[in-house]
Parts: structure tokens; sequence; C-alpha cells
């Protein structure tokens, strides 16, 4: 039985991936600040961004399963602002639990990977990693910078046979924007802000369910070996990374104002 942590695991993604993968014989365990309750996994109440309350959960599931072999690093928060409105405290937070946190948390399982001479690791990132998203410009950043440490762990870490990617994932029908660290926006930008917030959350609204991901994960696992970067989303919103290479770059600018409502 493979044992697997999944972080975020509270609910959406992170709740949907546990339960799939706990019905279909993995042993999971959920890290997340609020415990869930499911029969499915043990879900381990713990703050990721705190370093040490990850390597105490860490040594919870050797000491109980003996071996890991997955970690998804699906936790993560969104944030909304002008670049220009953005605080300080606001961009350290954030990327305190979308980049720092997920690296506490590799740190945490390598040594024990190592050990087994095998592992695999998913780094869930965004299809907006792949371009700076209009007031979405430290989330485009922070999962960018999370893509590009995955790419490097794959040259450093595969003699282990421990292999590494990145799951881009569009938009997915998750409650997402209940959770969003929302700057506060200046009068210059309010108006077009106002119109873009609203087309972000009904791109939500009308995202890929979380159990699609799921599904899509657990395929993943079941692959002999991985490339860099997996996308997972809506045709209209996987279509936007080749096309950012292949377009001239004002060609690609007006097609993204214009799905971004600008």
């Amino acid at each position: 039985m493979q044992t697997v942590i999944i972080t975020g695991a509270s609910a959406g993604i992170g709740l949907a991936v546990a339960e799939t993968l706990g019905r279909h014989g993995y042993r999971v365990y959920g890290f997340s600040r609020r415990q869930a309750s499911s029969a499915h996994f043990t879900s381990l109440p713990v703050d990721i961004t705190v370093a040490d309350e990850v390597q105490r959960a860490v040594a919870q599931v050797l000491a109980e399963a003996g071996r890991i072999d997955v970690l998804i690093n699906n936790a993560g928060r969104g944030m909304v602002g002008a670049v220009e409105d953005a605080a300080t405290a606001e961009i350290r937070t954030l990327m305190d639990l979308n980049l720092i946190a997920p690296v506490e948390m590799m740190r945490a399982v390598l040594p024990v990977m190592r050990q087994q001479g095998k592992g695999k690791i998913i780094n869930v990132s965004s299809i907006g990693s792949e371009m700076g998203l209009p007031f979405r410009g430290f989330y485009s950043a922070s999962k960018s910078a999370l893509d590009k440490i995955t790419e490097a762990m794959r040259y450093e870490v595969s003699q282990w046979n421990i292999d590494v990617c990145v799951l881009h994932l569009g938009d997915i029908r998750t409650g997402i924007a209940d959770s969003r660290v929302k700057s506060a926006v200046s009068p210059p930008y309010q108006s077009i802000f106002d119109k873009v917030y609203g087309l972000m959350n009904a791109h939500v609204d009308d995202g890929t369910p979380p159990e699609d991901v799921a599904n899509y994960v657990e395929g993943l696992l079941n692959k002999p070996s991985w490339k860099a970067h997996y996308y997972f989303g809506k045709f209209g919103q996987k279509i936007g990374v080749p096309l950012k290479w292949l377009l001239p770059q004002s060609l690609y600018e007006n097609l993204m104002r214009k799905y971004n409502g600008l």
C-alpha cells in the first residue's frame, strides 16, 4: 500500500484528492489547519508554514506507515489586487504558503524517499503561473517560482529515483474566492478591478469539478515516468500556454485583455 501525504486536505481540491485516493487503496494523510472528518484518510492538523509542525507531522506519518511514497503539495491561496496596492505583509504571507511551505514539505520527505530509493512529488500550480494575470500578479509569481524550483529539483533528485512534476490547474469549482487575500484597491484601479474581479469569479463558478482533478491525479500516480509539467483545465485556458510562445506579444496581450474583461 502506497502512503500519500497531501496538503490542504480539508476542502476543495485537496479533500477531493484525499478522498479519491483513500477509496482506491492508498494510505492517505491529509495535512491542513482545520482537521477534516473522513472515513477514507487520516486528517492531521498541521500549519505547513511552521517548519517544526511539518517535521512533527511527517515523523508521525513515518512512525505509523513506515514509508512515504507520494507528496502532493496542494495547499495554496489566491491573492488579488493591483501590484501597486499590495501590502508587503500580504506578499510575504502569500509567499510563505505558496512557495516556502511546499519547500519545507519537500525537505521533510526527501530524506525518507532517498532512503527508500524512490518517491513522487506533485507540486500543484496554476496555468496562471505561465503568464502574469491582471490583478493576480503576486499569485502568478508565487506559482511560477514553485514551477522553477520543481524543474531544478528534477535534476537534483532523479539519481535516487525520485520523480517531481508540476500540475498546472485552470479554474476549478472550489471556494477559493472566499479565501483569497484581497488587497485594498486604490481609486485609480477600482472600476477596472471590479470588472476583472467579477469575471474572475464567474470563471471559477464555471470551473471544472475538483473530483475531476482527483481522477487526473490518480492517473498521474499510475504513470511509470513523468514529464516536468502537466496542464489540467478547460481547453480555452490550457491553450493560453502555447499561444504565449507562438504569438507576437502584442497579439497575445490583446487576447488576454479580452479574456480577462479589460
